[in-house]
């Protein structure tokens, strides 16, 4: 058994390496449960009533000082996907998304109708060569879309030289872009990298991101940061969405933050997620090393797996489900075939060994190897 209470697999269990989620050791469930308690007890009256639709302002205030805004830039969402739902709906037009790339904002694209460019990212991110070349063949962008760090699906990270040129890119052409970083924080190895807002100060990128990863993904809180003069199309659009956000978890959340609970917690969570992804990443090298590829992340919750050119991932997806193991094919991100996404933050240790083993399993009958 795992510390934290996780039981030892059976036979039988599914073992899901399509979820990207936290493990349930990672929540703070008792903390949370106190902050909740306190929180009411000490602003019930804003927290439980209608508020600003901007979100609860003593959170917004810590967001702002954080990122060194003014809290009029800040809007508290439901989630840092909502961002991207209300950034979307108030720019529209032509949209540069990265190949692959989350697959609900592509869904939401797709489902709208809307026109979109997809640039390739490699293993040092995004590349900018392309997307200049992207940028040089159409109308301007309503703005560009990217997961800079320990990007969804490929755990792939902007190297600070690329990060450079593209800040310059969005000044230089006032290019939007939304930089989308949910991850950022949940980081094992190396150095943490300057964002894409901190480096163009916060003129043409706006910056998303979200307490799911961090503290739990339940209570639904993410923000956006966007300029000034953005910032009332966006409150309207959130007040015809819900009126008002959900107050008491903002609140929660800012008890948990105003008591220092923030960074311990960070911690924590980041020792769970390295012992899972260095469990991934033995098994894969003990059970496909020359008969696949895949990355090192130095943080997040994913890697991204190249299978033999021959394999249909999703075909395979298929067979691994009747097997046990299950996982998220690249096509759904608009990747190649022969890719998956494989998400270690849910599941412990000892099931990550078992999920390769019977994946290697099913990848050892590809007829021809990488």
């Amino acid at each position: 058994m795992e510390s934290g209470g996780v039981p030892r697999l059976t036979a039988v269990e599914t073992i899901s390496f399509a979820r990207g989620i936290p493990a349930p050791e990672c929540l703070p469930v008792a903390e949370l449960a106190d902050c909740a308690k306190a929180a009411l007890e000490r602003d019930g009256l804003v927290a439980l009533s209608y508020g600003s639709t901007l979100g609860y302002g003593p959170l917004r205030e810590w967001i702002a000082e954080r990122h060194g805004v003014e809290p009029r830039r800040v809007l508290v969402t439901n989630g840092s996907l909502q961002a991207f739902h209300f950034v979307l709906d108030s720019l529209g037009g032509r949209v540069i998304v990265e190949r692959p790339t989350y697959e609900r904002p592509r869904k939401i694209l797709l489902a709208a109708g809307a026109e979109f460019d997809e640039v390739r990212v490699e293993d040092d991110g995004l590349d900018v060569d392309e997307l200049e070349r992207v940028l040089a063949s159409g109308p301007e962008p309503s703005f560009v879309y990217t997961i800079p760090t320990f990007q969804n699906p490929t755990g792939s990270t902007l190297s600070e030289e690329r990060r450079r040129r593209l800040a310059q890119l969005a000044s230089d052409r006032s290019v939007p872009i939304l930089e989308d970083d949910p991850y950022g924080l949940v980081r094992f190895d190396g150095d943490s990298l300057p964002s894409l807002f901190e480096l163009e100060g916060g003129r043409n990128v706006m910056y998303s991101s979200s307490f799911s990863k961090t503290i739990a993904p339940g209570l639904r809180v993410g923000y956006a940061i966007v300029p000034a003069t953005l910032g009332p199309e966006l409150e309207e659009l959130a007040a015809s969405t819900y009126i008002t956000p959900a107050l008491l978890a903002q609140a929660t959340v800012f008890e948990f933050l105003r008591r220092g609970l923030f960074e311990p917690n960070l911690e924590r969570v980041r020792g769970l997620l390295r012992r899972r992804r260095d469990a991934m990443l033995d098994a894969l090298e003990r059970e496909l090393a020359g008969r696949a590829r895949w990355n090192r992340p130095e943080g997040g919750y994913f890697l991204w797996l190249e299978l033999p050119s021959t394999v249909d991932a999703a075909e395979l997806l298929i067979r691994a489900a009747g097997a046990g193991v299950t996982f998220v094919p690249g096509e759904d991100f608009g990747g190649p075939p022969a890719s998956a996404r494989l998400a270690f933050s849910f599941v412990s240790p000892e099931e990550i060994d078992e999920g390769v083993r019977r994946l290697a399993a099913l990848v050892a009958a590809a007829p021809a190897a990488v």
